[in-house]
């Protein structure tokens, strides 16, 4: 501020030097320079370049504030370029997510109906709205029932599995059938009968590829019902017989957990 305020002083008394030195230059001409056109006369030329030079600082000064509100803008400027760019990150980030998550339920549903062999048309099962033109076979009646799994209607889709096993005990889908109806009551949390249902996979398919994860859930399901030493069993059943599945993990977990616990 001090700066500022001193600037019109030294300009006023810059202007007062240059008036006396244009009295005192104007006074040597008169005295013995009268002879020397005043524009090849050094003390003008010098005059005229001093009042050059203050007239600009003057103007520099005078443009001070504009120059301060230009710096200005440009800060504010910058601070908006990197808020847009923060939001773009977020929008990005965000549609990165639920991209992601369509890839994967789009995986998920994929690799499930592969695995599951759930191909072709279905004729409903009862409480289950029919396929037109739908054949009669398990792969049909199957793929109903696990959509109903799917869509979160588990009693229906409980209904759907009990009555595809009474129709088609002998099927491929029948281990299918058995663990999903246990995963359908699991949901439920009615862990009784999830129990029975996950029993009934080790003892009736002990070669099937749903083995370690009908295992596992056994685990789950005596820990839901805090019969600790059953599900620790089984837990440990699944981390030594089936290392490479992906059930080891989910049991090791639960272990981890249990011990955390105490149980």
């Amino acid at each position: 501020m001090t700066g500022r305020t001193g600037r019109p002083d030294m300009i006023r008394t810059t202007r007062k030097l240059l008036s006396l030195l244009a009295v005192f230059g104007a006074a040597l001409v008169v005295a013995g320079c009268a002879s020397t056109p005043p524009e090849q006369d050094p003390v003008f030329l010098r005059l005229n370049d001093l009042d050059a030079r203050l007239t600009k600082v003057e103007r520099i000064l005078g443009n001070q504030s504009l120059v301060e509100l230009a710096q200005q803008l440009e800060s504010l400027q910058g601070e908006v370029r990197s808020l847009r760019g923060d939001l773009e990150q977020l929008q990005h980030s965000s549609e990165a997510g639920r991209s992601q998550q369509r890839d994967l339920y789009t995986d998920l549903d994929k690799r499930i109906q592969a695995l599951e062999g759930a191909t072709g048309g279905a004729a409903a099962p009862s409480g289950a709205a029919p396929t037109a033109g739908a054949a009669a076979t398990d792969q049909g009646y199957y793929k109903t029932a696990f959509d109903l799994l799917k869509a979160g209607q588990y009693d229906k889709a409980i209904t759907a599995f009990q009555q595809f096993l009474a129709a088609f005990p002998d099927s491929a889908l029948a281990d299918n059938a058995q663990y999903w109806l246990g995963e359908a009551y699991y949901v439920n949390k009615d862990f009784e009968s999830a129990l029975k249902s996950f029993r009934s996979v080790v003892d009736r398919w002990p070669n099937s590829r749903k083995l370690p994860d009908a295992i596992l859930k056994i685990g789950f399901c005596n820990y839901e019902l805090k019969r600790w030493a059953p599900a620790r069993e089984a837990l440990l059943q699944v981390t030594r017989n089936h290392a490479d599945s992906p059930a080891a993990k989910l049991a090791a977990e639960r272990l981890d957990r249990m011990d955390k616990e105490g149980r």
